[in-house]
């Protein structure tokens, strides 16, 4: 029989409700799958699932609420493939799936019982508009308690990718990864004039023009490539970009993971992509850079959002999916509520903040009279 893997927001309600779907069914059920920072023990714990039976089906339920930090993994996986009550199937996993929304509205024996509650949460929300969509309407696009849910507006910070001024300063940012992703950023920094889109954005303003996730497609899983064969394909991205009239100049260095400068067997990471072209900075990693950096990035974004703009802000091109698809949605670290959950994918954060923490130097050439 085929594999069903189901999944529902309201564990109470699928109980209460789905009973007919347990029946006839070896099953394993997870309640608050967001717990988990990725799906691998879920996983694991679903290739014991089995019968002797061929006519038995075999189903996984799990249910989840938005956020927490595993909400992008769960988001992939389950509520983006198709609208909800269609089921789908999974080539790789082999199995079929299907997202069954649920909401108070399907709990009766909860609001007959207790008529308050919804009253409660409402309270305890302390009037987020964002908090009350995700706990009372299952909004996934919409992450309670996030780090930067509160500051990021889509349609007010992903922009049409636009070719870079030459006066424009362009540098790239790393978060070295092997088992779990790698994040190379590419950035353009506004120099007060105007862009190609038409707009004049605060001398100092950040645009994430271009980036290369290094995933193999899951969340939080990395390539394992060498630094070598990563520096190469850096070189071949920056030579398309100018071939193609996106930038102009050649890429300055900027600030990577301090991790790559560690030798370690004679080896060292930061040597190895030098020798092919590729060059960095040391990021700051110092005591209390990871609550700075959030604290800078939501300056930004609160800038971005200010019209006319007065300070320095950030802004994404579009064709940046993978900082859009995990940073807005970071939880907060629940035993440091100003610093990110460090077990979530947090790779394109890493990046962006190096970038945003650097200290950039300029240094302008003029020509003297004599010379």
């Amino acid at each position: 029989m085929e594999v069903f893997d189901i999944t529902v927001d309201d564990a109470n309600h699928y109980i209460a409700s789905g009973s007919r779907l347990i029946s006839k069914n070896t099953w394993i059920g997870f309640d608050e799958a967001t717990n988990w920072p990725s799906s691998d023990p879920l996983d694991k714990l679903r290739a014991c699932l089995r019968s002797s039976e061929a006519r038995i089906n075999k189903k996984v339920i799990s249910s989840a609420n938005p956020g927490g930090v595993g909400h992008n993994w769960y988001k992939a996986r389950y509520v983006d493939p198709a609208p909800v009550f269609t089921p789908f199937y999974d080539e790789e996993a082999l199995t079929w799936r299907v997202f069954i929304p649920s909401t108070l509205d399907n709990n009766r024996k909860l609001t007959e019982a207790d008529p308050e509650y919804w009253m409660r949460v409402i309270s305890a929300a302390g009037g987020r508009s964002d908090l009350i969509k995700a706990w009372r309407y299952g909004q996934w696009d919409i992450v309670a308690g996030g780090m930067f849910d509160d500051k990021w507006r889509r349609n007010k910070h992903v922009l049409e990718p636009f070719p870079i001024p030459e006066s424009w300063r362009v540098d790239r940012t790393f978060d070295w990864g092997s088992s779990r992703p790698f994040s190379v950023g590419w950035w353009a920094e506004s120099d007060g004039t105007t862009a190609p889109n038409g707009r004049t954005y605060p001398r100092g303003t950040l645009f994430r023009i271009a980036e290369w996730y290094g995933w193999d497609g899951h969340a939080n899983q990395g390539l394992k490539m060498l630094a070598i064969d990563i520096a190469k394909r850096i070189v071949s991205i920056e030579q398309l970009m100018r071939e193609r009239g996106f930038i102009q100049n050649p890429v300055r260095p900027g600030a990577a993971d301090s991790s790559i400068y560690d030798v370690e067997n004679g080896m060292c990471i930061a040597k190895d992509m030098a020798l092919h072209g590729v060059t960095w900075t040391r990021a700051d990693k110092s005591p209390g850079s990871r609550r700075t950096g959030a604290e800078k990035l939501r300056t930004r974004l609160t800038a971005s959002r200010t019209f006319p703009m007065e300070d320095p802000g950030i802004f994404i091109f579009e064709s940046c999916r993978n900082w859009i698809r995990t940073v807005p949605v970071l939880p907060r670290d629940l035993k440091d509520p100003d610093d990110v959950d460090s077990n979530a994918e947090d790779h394109c954060y890493d990046d962006t903040r190096y970038r945003i923490s650097a200290k950039i130097t300029t240094v302008e050439a003029q020509k003297l009279d004599g010379f």
